[in-house]
């Protein structure tokens, strides 16, 4: 008799848990980032990007400009305005003992961001990310400034991807 009031209140327990399980999961709300429900799309295209101060940081606005407005450009009155501080670093790895050069490197680009409302200037958000590209360094100088500059592109383009994706963060919420 003891086993099937055991019995019975296992099962009540576990219908119970499942009930409680499924009213957990329906307060979640799971969509996509850049669904065309929540807005941001029009909220994205009214960023606006600070001018740029170097070759790179110049690269990573491009990137940030075009995904952002979907390649229509910068809005003339942004609702958003986002500052960018973006740094560069060449690190030399794989150093040759007998000719003192290096035959491989790292370059490092760095952005730190504030976006912030045009109306009232308030801070939405602000972070830093940074992202790290290989270089191979060919015995000619000027390949070698060109891998480089490769490199910078191809690590300016990945850090504005990771930016973007914050922006888009920031303002879908």
């Amino acid at each position: 008799m003891s086993s099937d009031i055991a019995c019975k209140l296992a099962r009540n327990a576990g219908i119970a848990m499942i009930l409680a399980s499924a009213a957990f999961l329906s307060a979640c709300q799971v969509r996509p980032l850049y669904s065309e429900s929540s807005g941001l799309k029009e909220k994205l295209a009214a960023v606006g990007f600070s001018p740029a101060g170097s070759r790179i940081e110049q690269q990573v606005r491009n990137h940030l400009i075009f995904m952002a407005s979907r390649g229509a450009g910068e809005p003339e009155k942004p609702d958003y305005q986002v500052d960018l501080h973006v740094t560069s670093s060449v690190a030399d790895t794989l150093l040759t003992d007998s000719a003192d050069t290096s035959r491989a490197g790292r370059v490092t680009v760095s952005v730190t961001y504030t976006l912030r409302a045009a109306t009232d200037n308030h801070v939405i958000k602000a972070g830093s990310r940074s992202t790290t590209a290989l270089v191979d360094f060919p015995d000619q100088e000027f390949a070698k400034q060109r891998a480089i500059r490769d490199a910078q592109n191809r690590a300016a383009d990945q850090v504005a991807e990771f930016v973007g994706a914050d922006i888009a963060a920031a303002l879908s919420r």
